[in-house]
């Protein structure tokens, strides 16, 4: 019986720490994304990670570009499959191609990104420097990428549902990719 009683004594101070942990991690997440600019979206977009996340400035940032670049695959896919409907109008058909190169493009950066990301855990001094200054480069682009889309469907002509869909579902991964590129800055200016 004695024995049930510290089983149970040490699965609840288990459950107690863990809470704790999360809880600790949860508002780092919290309290690192509230300069972004958009701190909402970025704390609904990290905090399912907090516990890979942990108080790690390091682990957050290689998080949010994750993060960013699974939106940027997964708004490419989005983007491609509107290729398909049918009754398009030809400028909609073209507006959709450039969106599927741009977003390609943005994909392309912030896979750069996460891979030179790496590259700052191994460097020192001057090679930090370097390294996280490409990153901001590349995601500075990435988002580039993703306005330039949506600018590709400007003006009344295109007005219905496919461009309210790629705006919306731009603005998102623009919006993510944005809290990214905040929380490396805040980042690269503490080293």
């Amino acid at each position: 019986m004695a024995a049930a009683k510290l089983v149970f004594l040490a699965a609840a101070l288990s459950l107690f720490y863990l809470s704790g942990a999360a809880d600790t991690a949860t508002s780092f997440i919290k309290n690192s994304c509230k300069p972004t600019t958009y701190p909402d979206l970025c704390f609904a977009s990290l905090s399912g990670y907090a516990q890979t996340i942990k108080n790690s400035q390091e682990q957050l940032i290689k998080t949010a570009l994750s993060v960013s670049l699974d939106r940027a695959q997964s708004t490419k896919g989005f983007v491609r499959k509107l290729l398909k409907f049918k009754g398009l109008k030809p400028r909609e058909y073209a507006a959709i191609k450039d969106c599927i190169e741009e977003t390609s493009d943005s994909v392309d950066r912030l896979s750069k990104s996460v891979s030179e990301l790496k590259e700052v855990d191994h460097s020192r001094g001057k090679d930090f420097l370097w390294h996280i200054s490409n990153v901001e480069t590349w995601v500075s682009a990435a988002i580039t990428d993703e306005n330039t889309c949506t600018d590709g469907f400007a003006g009344r002509a295109l007005n219905g549902r496919i461009k309210a869909s790629i705006r919306n579902r731009i603005g998102n991964l623009a919006q993510v990719t944005s809290n990214a590129l905040a929380l490396i800055n805040q980042y690269a200016a503490k080293h």
